[in-house]
């Protein structure tokens, strides 16, 4: 079928390769035979609706943009409006991203504060176990982040409809009580890292700052015994404020901000290992990590797994992956081979990162490696130094704390508008006054009951300042299921892999070696915390 368009109507031009069947006409007019329900396609393309493409709406979990036109292969073609805006396949506004973007994106969400701790990790292993098993994490998520990236579409690599998230993905290729269980890991997982996770490390590192001020004037030999039950406080006090801001994860400098500090508070720890190292005039540590004899053995055993859930949750970013490659243009090939490539590029920066943050945290320290290379206090000077790193940690997990619950706020805010779509206190607004004479602030009085009940409820929880075990626990609870087994599952069903072919066998080998290494990992984490329950006493000084 070939259509054409008037040249004066101010409707969106269809452009597509010379393979499709869609051309303008340069000419004032042109008629062609068409049937009624393809004249009606065509009325709908040319109507305008403030400025966009007609027929955008929410969806109850996404927002699809959706937008009629003639039968053509979608991936093949792009609309582009009068004023030069120009749109994808599935209505969205034309993706700009490329491999490198994709790469930094990835970089950008994975080095987080689990760095801080894989010097301990290494401590455990030793120099021979140690670079070896975060060899193996990163081989094993490339290996499973290249098989999410081929079930971002849907049938076809090229055509086929796109899943914008990771559980957009799940839904389109599994079914039944996977997509549930899916779903309730997906939530977990941010209540445990976003919430537990973050709300520790930031009152640590706030709890460091203080301490590190402590030390350096009344001495290293001085206890300088405080508390990190404020601190945890403040830092649920100021997450409720942030709480309340809608769509706060689409601030646009948000992830600049969250980059910098990121960078800032990493580059700092290997710095001063590095100094440390120097300093000590030669490498710490050993070929097998702490040796039985400082430790028991059976405690050998389950630090030894703990650092295994330390090094997982380092990898722990597949939730991201499905966002990310939403971002990258359409390329000649398809998104999937893009998204590949920046794979490679990003596993292999932050593998690289991890191995310099971890080792010379190792080098420096031996088996006295610190929990937290900045929070542990094998460093004292330069004490200033250190205050910046521990303040750039705590605004960036202030900034993540709220990238990583938006999905939750909203799924309950979206059930509960569901729910109870006549209530005013779901679905209304009330004004509040800010400042006396000035504007009156909307706020939604079951979004700042239910956020502020949810993040009093979380700091009360994180309140066992257990780093290592927590860190551990939630990277072991998360790797599994969600980096490698609904990867592979989804990848099985995408591609049809017979069952018991060479390649089917090989998968669940994978997925069942990840299993097993996650549920000693978790196990480990379990004993740790613990051990460090019979000794922890709530609301008392450090």
């Amino acid at each position: 079928m070939r259509l054409v368009t008037h040249h004066h109507t101010r409707g969106y031009q269809l452009r597509s390769d010379p393979s499709t069947a869609i051309h303008q006409s340069s000419s004032s007019s042109t008629s062609v035979d068409r049937s009624p329900e393809e004249e009606h396609q065509l009325q709908l393309f040319h109507r305008e609706k403030r400025g966009e493409i007609v027929g955008l709406e929410m969806a109850a979990e996404n927002v699809v943009a959706t937008y009629y036109y003639p039968t053509a292969a979608p991936g093949a073609m792009e609309v582009c409006g009068a004023g030069g805006k120009c749109f994808d396949d599935d209505g969205r506004p034309k993706r700009s991203g490329t491999m490198w973007t994709a790469s930094a994106h990835i970089i950008t969400a994975v080095i987080g504060s689990g760095v801080l701790s894989l010097g301990w990790a290494i401590a455990q292993l030793g120099w021979v176990a140690g670079p070896a098993v975060m060899l193996l994490f990163s081989l094993v998520t490339y290996y499973t982040s290249a098989l999410l990236a081929d079930c971002y579409r849907s049938g076809d690599p090229t055509t086929g409809k796109r899943n914008y998230t990771y559980m957009d993905a799940v839904n389109a290729n599994l079914s039944g009580v996977k997509v549930q269980i899916c779903r309730f890991l997906q939530y977990a997982n941010i209540v445990g890292v976003a919430t537990i996770g973050y709300t520790i490390a930031a009152s640590i590192s706030m709890l460091a700052i203080r301490r590190a001020n402590c030390f350096h004037h009344k001495g290293h030999g001085s206890p300088c015994a405080i508390s990190s039950t404020p601190y945890m406080i403040i830092f649920g006090v100021a997450e409720i404020f942030f709480s309340q801001i809608p769509d706060f994860d689409q601030i646009s400098w948000l992830s600049i901000l969250a980059a910098f500090m990121s960078f800032t508070y990493s580059t700092i720890g290997l710095g001063l290992g590095i100094v440390q190292v120097l300093a000590n005039k030669g490498v710490q540590g050993s070929l097998t990590g702490i040796s039985v004899g400082v430790v028991t053995p059976v405690d050998k055993v389950w630090r030894s797994l703990q650092a295994f859930g330390d090094i997982a949750f380092a990898y722990s970013y597949s939730l991201i992956l499905i966002e990310i490659q939403d971002t990258i243009r359409a390329p000649a090939q398809s998104e999937s081979a893009v998204m590949k490539r920046a794979t490679v590029v990003s596993v292999a920066v932050t593998t690289l990162f991890y191995m310099l943050c971890g080792c010379t945290g190792y080098a420096a320290f031996g088996d006295g490696a610190p929990g937290n290379l900045l929070t542990g206090f094998g460093f004292y000077e330069a004490f200033w130094l250190l205050d910046v790193a521990n303040a750039a940690i705590v605004v960036h997990l202030v900034g993540a704390y709220q990238v990583y619950c938006q999905p939750l706020f909203a799924f309950v805010e979206r059930w509960a508008a569901r729910r109870w779509p006549g209530s005013a206190l779901v679905t209304g607004e009330v004004g509040v006054p800010l400042l006396p004479g000035r504007r009156r602030c909307k706020v939604n009085p079951f979004r700042a009951t239910w956020r502020t009940a949810f993040v009093v409820a979380t700091t009360v929880v994180s309140m066992l300042p257990f780093f290592n075990d927590v860190v551990g626990f939630l990277g072991a609870l998360g790797f599994w299921p969600l980096t490698v087994y609904f990867p592979v599952e989804m990848y099985v069903v995408q591609k049809k892999v017979p069952r018991w072919s060479t390649r089917w066998v090989c998968l669940q080998t994978l997925s069942l070696g990840c299993l097993v290494i996650s549920v000693a990992a978790a196990a480990g984490s379990i004993a740790g915390i613990a051990a460090d329950l019979k000794v922890y006493r709530p609301f008392k000084s450090n």
